[in-house]
């Protein structure tokens, strides 16, 4: 018998369904979470029964303690394979039977399930067949993010079906698919109603959330801290892009006493910060337990604050960028502009007074005045209610003569 333990996600399930086609009936496939995997392995290792039965585990980290159980197993001449991308996992490769990879040599990232596969077939125990290979890199994409770079919509509907669909049935019917059509990959007509339907929910479901973000400071880092349950990778994503001033979006599960973090910057690293609450993962998606620690700090200490406005959709005058100022404000009616000079630098003027630092581009002057301030964009209708204000002027002839209007107050802010 052959013995697979590997994740419950999407790359998880891609490794059982590999395990399936390459080895049938004598694989015994166990889904596990970070949770009760060291458990469940240390109970296999421990029964003497499984010494002979070759064993991986894939898309998933062991403890210490289990790793030297591991190291001893193999040493004692009984098969162990361990297959993750993870950069948490590196050092596996320390070991014969540690086979971790983040990236190909040809630059593009890998998962468990496309590592998996180069290794059965690289055995020779499964023939890579059109089917098999597409579902592999469908798998891979969704999981690195490398389908969103792509527009590659097939990559996430696979996803989005699996969490519709309970996982045995879900396998079940990959594993037909897969084998009844060996020339091609993809999805059916009712699946894909099926998933329009949904991706309308998911829409629904990041609107929603955008506006249930609460910004703090959490050690060096700009935190957007939301609460949610369903929907993590898609939600993660598309609040991180909905806010790029934010280092990070936590998604908080206190129910499940879960944590996850997701980044679209490059500088900064979400598995790092895991770290330092018991977690890991990859460097702009990751998570953790939810621990007291940081319980106090995500939900604690940030209880009081209220929430981010997010920016409109739909101005027409108040526009980002527009060669004239642009106006911002707080929760607190703490007004802030962003105006360009002649050089193209920019100056940011809030609550009457001048910031001293200037900016090289507005996206910099924004980050700033959304980082410290906490203001978001006005509607066009409160914009013109401030200038108007500003100046004493009616509504209505500010409204006709916007931008002349909005470059007196910046004068009027400069000469102060």
């Amino acid at each position: 018998m052959i013995k697979l333990f590997t994740d419950i996600d999407l790359d998880g399930l891609g490794c059982g369904i590999l395990a399936k086609l390459a080895f049938g009936e004598r694989v015994n496939v166990a889904y596990c979470s970070y949770r009760n995997l060291n458990q469940r392995v240390e109970a296999f290792i421990d029964n003497p029964e499984h010494q002979a039965e070759e064993m991986y585990i894939t898309d998933l980290s062991v403890s210490e303690a289990v790793e030297n159980k591991l190291a001893k197993r193999f040493n004692a001449g009984h098969p162990v394979s361990v297959i993750d991308h993870h950069v948490t996992a590196l050092h596996f490769n320390n070991y014969a039977w540690g086979h971790i990879k983040v990236e190909y040599d040809s630059g593009k990232k890998t998962c468990a399930t496309s590592l998996f596969y180069d290794h059965l077939v690289e055995r020779n125990v499964l023939n890579p067949t059109p089917s098999i290979t597409e579902f592999v890199d469908l798998v891979r994409q969704y999981d690195t993010w490398e389908w969103d770079e792509n527009n590659n919509i097939t990559a996430k509907r696979l996803n989005d079906l699996f969490y519709i669909m309970d996982r045995e049935h879900f396998e079940e019917e990959l594993l037909r698919r897969i084998s009844q059509n060996p020339d091609s990959f993809s999805l059916t007509e009712t699946e894909t109603l099926i998933l329009d339907i949904e991706e309308n929910k998911i829409n629904r479901y990041i609107q929603s959330k955008n506006r249930q973000i609460v910004q703090a400071f959490v050690d060096e880092y700009c935190c957007g801290i939301v609460h949610a349950e369903q929907y993590l990778s898609e939600l993660g994503n598309a609040l991180n892009k909905l806010n790029p001033h934010l280092d990070m979006i936590v998604l908080m599960n206190v129910s499940g006493k879960k944590m996850g973090f997701r980044t679209i910057h490059d500088e900064v690293n979400v598995a790092e910060f895991a770290k330092r609450f018991g977690g890991g993962g990859h460097p702009k998606a990751s998570g953790s337990e939810l621990s007291h620690d940081a319980f106090a700090k995500f939900v604690v200490n940030v209880f009081e604050l209220p929430t981010i406005k997010p920016d409109p959709l739909r101005n027409e005058l108040n526009l980002k960028d527009a060669g004239f100022a642009t106006v911002f404000q707080n929760r607190k009616k703490e007004v802030s502009y962003i105006t360009s000079q002649e050089n193209r630098s920019y100056l940011v003027f809030h609550n009457g007074k001048q910031i001293e630092q200037t900016f090289e581009n507005f996206e910099n002057a924004e980050r700033f005045i959304k980082r410290n301030f906490g203001t978001s964009l006005c509607f066009d209708d409160e914009s013109v209610k401030l200038v108007a204000g500003s100046l004493s002027i009616d509504l209505a002839e500010v409204k006709g003569k916007y931008q002349l209007y909005l470059n007196k107050v910046i004068d009027q802010l400069k000469q102060k």
